[in-house]
């Protein structure tokens, strides 16, 4: 894991590199560790990353918007020393893809779908139960991020939101993902290039043709599905129906309103 002494190392080296390509507005820098944490620079990426929310929810900053504001003109409303890192995240990018068949793309529709929700949990996703994954595109179904107040926490609050996450009507990695939560080298972040390779190896996924079998809940929630799409000529509507809000979200409004304030 990255210490402060290192992320400060890192942090001067990226601020060099932008500075001698004369670059401006957001971008990320992308370095190797070796085990005597020594690094050394992969590449510079003018953009933002697909992983951008690990760093807003650990530093609390907007990426997106701060970027739109400098590509106007405006200037930083803070100094690098006001930047605090809090707690630790962990994203997992969830893709319509096969892992027990090479990672094939799975383009099709999907039937159901069930998103988490929680403390420290953080969806970022545009599909929904009809949305049909296109051949032609990233299989990219949206991004689950997970923090805590360090990396144990962050890597039990993802276990659970992985156990949440349910996606039928097409292959995706999240289970995957579940296997590798679970391992004691992720957890111990003894990891290395090849250790994916490595893993799938030594621990073949499952066959393709075993499949899990669905919990009554999810069984009835396919089946509502089925029957709205049924009942829609076949296509569901491109807007998202109405779903109940999320008991976390109705805890969380409660507490607000029963607080008693400071003295």
């Amino acid at each position: 894991v990255v210490d402060a002494a290192m992320r400060q190392r890192m942090g001067e080296a990226a601020v060099r590199l932008a500075r001698a390509g004369g670059y401006t507005n957001a971008g990320t820098l992308e370095f190797m560790v070796d085990e005597q944490k020594h690094f050394y620079f992969l590449e510079m990426n003018t953009r933002l990353q697909v992983e951008h929310p690990v760093t807003e929810m650990v530093t609390g900053l907007d990426l997106v918007k701060l970027q739109i504001r400098i590509a106007a003109g405006e200037a930083l409303p803070f100094q690098q020393d006001d930047v605090t890192i809090r707690g630790h995240a962990i994203e997992c990018r969830v893709y319509a893809e096969d892992p027990d068949n090479n990672f094939f793309p799975s383009p099709g529709k999907i039937l159901a779908r069930r998103i988490p929700a929680g403390p420290g949990i953080r969806m970022d996703d545009g599909v929904y139960p009809g949305w049909v994954v296109p051949n032609d595109y990233d299989p990219l179904l949206g991004k689950l991020i997970a923090w805590g107040g360090n990396r144990e926490e962050a890597i039990e609050r993802m276990k659970r939101a992985l156990d949440e996450y349910y996606v039928s009507g097409i292959k995706t990695n999240i289970g995957l993902f579940r296997r590798i939560m679970a391992e004691a080298d992720f957890s111990r972040a003894k990891l290395h290039t090849r250790w994916l390779d490595e893993l799938l190896q030594a621990k073949p996924m499952k066959p393709a043709a075993a499949t899990e079998v669905p919990s009554a809940e999810d069984a009835a929630v396919l089946a509502a599905v089925l029957y709205h799409v049924s009942s829609n000529g076949g296509e569901a509507g491109a807007e998202k129906a109405p779903t109940a809000e999320s008991r976390w979200k109705i805890s969380g409004r409660e507490e607000l309103v029963n607080r008693e304030p400071k003295k």
